[in-house]
């Protein structure tokens, strides 16, 4: 593979779908490619059985991690897990956003197909940093489903169903599908193509991007976000070197005079984003209890979730 990190061996298959995802981001977004590394090396400690193929593998990332870390050190969506989370999640909404606007358009092809892809792997690097929102986990399941069911019609010359489905369908041959789609491409006889889109066995490559249509497939790095603390790395022990730079916690005094840890902040700041997530769906009731929730922890201290 590229970057000079040695093969994805097949005792830590679990690990190549963020390997890929990191290498198309090498050169359109190092911080997408970092942080997929991270994910990838913190499961390979933890499935590894010590083979020399394995150990290779997870010494590659690890010199990999470190070299870019130095070399992006004013990089704070790299040194600093708050703002490295912010950016994660909106550059997966953003890549949910746009597959599912096309999916229920029936615009469907391949670029839809790495859309949903590749935003249910980011999805999935958000576990660097704990336990993710509900909203994100659904998000998650949702696009792996219908990157691997959109995938297989286009490839077996069908038209997919645009939308949701039965939720039984949804875990139909997932994880053989997503399998596929991590794989590098294989030559096929071509399949005969639809009306919505041509068939393909593989994903696009990254300059192959689908029209801008309300967001971008690859969004632009988004606003730093400004928070006065950081969690504490939820890394392994023996991670901890590449899990990013910790921010000192910085207790908050508000208007109430209530004196607030660094965690309560952040529960704060992740209740207003899932109220704005909540307004997305048009869902104003969520959105109001958690406005609610972020209120009454600001002003006493106690959190009601």
């Amino acid at each position: 593979m590229s970057s000079g990190i040695p093969a994805c061996p097949d005792s830590l298959k679990p690990i190549a779908h963020f390997l890929k995802v990191a290498q198309e981001h090498d050169a359109r977004d190092i911080v997408v490619a970092y942080w997929s590394r991270i994910y990838a090396l913190q499961t390979g400690l933890k499935l590894s059985t010590k083979k020399p193929e394995e150990t290779a593998l997870l010494i590659g990332l690890m010199d990999w991690l470190e070299t870019t870390k130095k070399a992006n050190q004013n990089n704070e969506s790299i040194t600093n897990e708050v703002v490295a989370q912010a950016y994660l999640e909106n550059y997966a909404f953003k890549l949910f956003s746009y597959a599912d606007q096309q999916d229920r358009a029936s615009n469907f092809g391949k670029n839809v197909v790495k859309a949903f892809y590749t935003a249910g792997m980011i999805y999935d690097v958000l576990l660097t940093f704990g336990e993710p929102s509900d909203e994100a986990q659904k998000n998650s399941k949702y696009a792996k489903w219908k990157a691997a069911y959109i995938h297989n019609c286009l490839k077996n010359g069908e038209t997919p169903v645009p939308g949701p489905m039965d939720e039984g369908n949804e875990e139909e041959d997932e994880d053989d599908e997503l399998a596929n789609l991590a794989k590098p491409p294989q030559p096929q006889v071509p399949q005969p193509s639809t009306s919505q889109g041509e068939p393909s066995s593989s994903l696009p490559e990254p300059d192959q991007s689908p029209p801008t249509i309300g967001f971008s497939p690859y969004p632009n790095p988004p606003a730093p976000v400004q928070t006065p603390a950081t969690p504490q790395p939820t890394t392994p022990d023996q991670f901890q070197a590449y899990s990013g730079a910790a921010v000192p916690a910085v207790a908050a005094i508000t208007p109430t005079n209530v004196q607030l840890t660094g965690d309560q902040m952040i529960k704060a700041q992740k209740y207003c984003k899932w109220a704005g997530s909540a307004l997305t769906y048009d869902d104003v009731k969520a959105a109001i209890e958690n406005l609610q929730k972020a209120l009454r922890l600001l002003q006493t201290g106690e959190d009601s979730g």
